[in-house]
């Protein structure tokens, strides 16, 4: 599993910064017109890095504290960066507020992933 957290974690973080990028230059206009979702988009975005640089703090914790709580960190942060960020780029750019639903499921896959790496540190 550390190959596949060490693989996700960049993928991500290189998708994170042409999200933010996009947001910052291509979305302008977009932003102009709807400036209420601009700080959704920039959520979406720091949420998703954040959680790109944890995925390669958990590939190194598996290697030193084997165990499936590690593992199920990586795991939880991969479903809440899809769940969380990615429900809040759809609501963005699509303006479907029920997707808005969804987000709150990628934000507790996070504090899972975080509960499980405390506990895995605790224990070892």
């Amino acid at each position: 599993m550390d190959k596949i957290f060490v693989m996700l974690g960049p993928l991500f973080m290189f998708i994170g910064v042409g999200a933010g990028a996009f947001g910052a230059h291509g979305l302008s206009g977009y932003f102009t017109q709807h400036p209420e979702l601009e700080g959704t988009f920039d959520t979406a975005v720091r949420y998703q890095i954040i959680h790109a640089l944890a995925l390669l703090a958990v590939a190194w914790i598996v290697t030193h504290w084997p165990g499936s709580l590690p593992n199920w960190a990586g795991t939880l942060f991969v479903l809440g960066i899809i769940l969380f960020s990615g429900s809040l780029y759809l609501l963005v750019l699509t303006r479907t507020s029920w997707l808005g639903a969804i987000t709150p499921l990628g934000g507790v896959a996070f504090l899972a992933g975080w509960a499980c790496l405390f506990v895995t540190a605790w224990r070892s």
